[in-house]
């Protein structure tokens, strides 16, 4: 994945018209280690993000090592820094990768002299903010971007490399009830709006009508035979549970079903704990968020019922090794044998869990027959990606909003068609699915 630059109306003063500057981005894989010629496995983590010229080489002379060998051992020493995500490596990789980039084209060195650093960024900045419609970052992410760059150039001076940083701070106080701490502000930082001005609401009569849809139901709540779709119960269960809950897109998508919680006794009004697993939780912190009863009551008859029949003699569909689950609980389970908690469990060995039942063992499931057997035979249950949740919405959106309430029909639009989340867009592996209810309204 390359890094490329075409200066065609120069951000940088001097410059050709026409330059290609390319820093190739790779990731590591160990295997067929032993075919390289060294005496022992490289101690760098699967998947780690490499960075390298146009010419594939670390040196310029023997012992004449290049810049992005201090990029690539700043990235190798992310893990053990605070930053145990691999697409958190990628991110600050492609960060390093555009920055090089660019300052190559300028005809700036990564370790240059700090009257040079300031020139690039001030270029840098004009190019992110106001150059090509395809370069232009919001502010959001140009500060991102300085935060990562501040971090890589305060660890190149602490090791060595440089004694020059292209960043000038300034003294901000900062006051909570009567505690006062002094803080350093970077001033290539764009300002940018308060959270609460930025939040888009999904209003509560919307909301309903959204999840009528999911289900196949009509904006009275009665089944309309002319709806077309598949797995009904399960889209509204799960779309009430992002509702409830706000849980992330990963979150949502990798939840299992042991990780449900059990449903009271009797009815309450009070909300219901819903802890979310340290593995799949942002920044890997625990947390947890809350359900209403009648919500989780919905999950739990789509388990019971739904997700029950669509699992029952079902194979497992996906691909690699299968890790066999046995005495699953609300806590943990024993996954080949060994006895391991739901929160040290990651997202790629989620989808590898086999329930002792047969099928995966993850919550949102879709029912496939298998090819050349009839609906009534084995099948296989795989995963219900966000993807197919996605469409399903869109799908329910349309025709929920064949007669909609008249007032903020075109708030709605705006946020569920933007909103990076289950019912709306994503990627499927990050993003916010739906923010916690405030002030009776749901915030996407």
């Amino acid at each position: 994945m390359p890094g490329q630059f075409v200066l065609g109306g120069a951000p940088c003063r001097g410059a050709p018209r026409l330059v290609w500057v390319v820093v190739e981005l790779a990731w590591f894989d160990p295997a067929s280690w032993e075919d390289w010629l060294v005496e022992r496995r490289p101690v760098i983590p699967d998947g780690m993000p490499f960075l390298v010229d146009d010419d594939l080489r670390f040196e310029d002379a023997p012992g004449v090592r290049r810049p992005t060998t201090a990029v690539n051992q700043w990235l190798r020493e992310l893990p053990s820094s605070g930053s145990p995500a691999p697409l958190t490596w990628a991110a600050y990789a492609r960060v390093l990768r555009d920055w090089m980039a660019f300052l190559r084209s300028c005809g700036v060195g990564l370790f240059d002299g700090r009257a040079a650093l300031r020139g690039g960024l001030s270029s840098y900045a004009v190019h992110r903010s106001a150059g090509p419609l395809q370069a232009r970052f919001e502010a959001s992410t140009w500060n991102q971007h300085v935060s990562v760059l501040a971090s890589f150039y305060r660890w190149a001076i602490a090791e060595q490399f440089t004694d020059a940083e292209p960043f000038t701070y300034r003294q901000a106080v900062t006051m909570y009830a009567d505690q006062v701490q002094h803080r350093q502000v970077n001033l290539a930082t764009r300002r940018t709006p308060k959270p609460h001005v930025s939040i888009k609401y999904l209003e509560r009569d919307f909301a309903d009508m959204l999840i009528r849809g999911l289900g196949g139901r009509d904006p009275q709540g009665f089944d309309d035979p002319g709806f077309r779709g598949r797995e009904l119960t399960r889209n509204a269960a799960m779309g009430t549970l992002a509702l409830e809950t706000g849980l992330r897109l990963r979150e949502f998508s990798y939840l299992l079903v042991y990780e449900i919680p059990l449903l009271p006794s009797a009815p309450t009004d009070l909300p219901i704990a819903f802890p979310v697993a340290t593995a799949l939780t942002k920044g890997r912190k625990f947390r947890t968020t809350w359900i209403s009863y009648d919500a989780l009551a919905m999950v739990h008859r789509y388990i019971a019922l739904d997700r029950a029949a669509h699992t029952a003699d079902s194979a497992w569909p996906e691909t690699g090794v299968a890790l066999r689950l046995t005495q699953a609980d609300g806590r943990g389970g024993r996954v080949d044998g060994v006895r391991v908690r739901w929160d040290t469990l990651s997202p790629a060995e989620r989808r590898r869990l086999v329930a002792p039942d047969g099928g995966s063992a993850l919550l949102a499931v879709q029912y496939a027959p298998t090819a050349g057997r009839s609906p009534r035979g084995p099948a296989c249950c795989g995963v219900a990606d966000a993807e197919t949740l996605i469409r399903a919405a869109q799908v329910a959106c349309s025709y929920s909003w064949r007669s909609p309430p008249s007032r903020s029909f075109r708030r709605m639009c705006k946020s569920v068609m933007v909103a990076g989340s289950v019912i709306g867009s994503g990627s499927g592996r990050s993003g916010r699915a739906f923010a916690i209810a405030r002030w009776g309204l749901c915030a996407l």
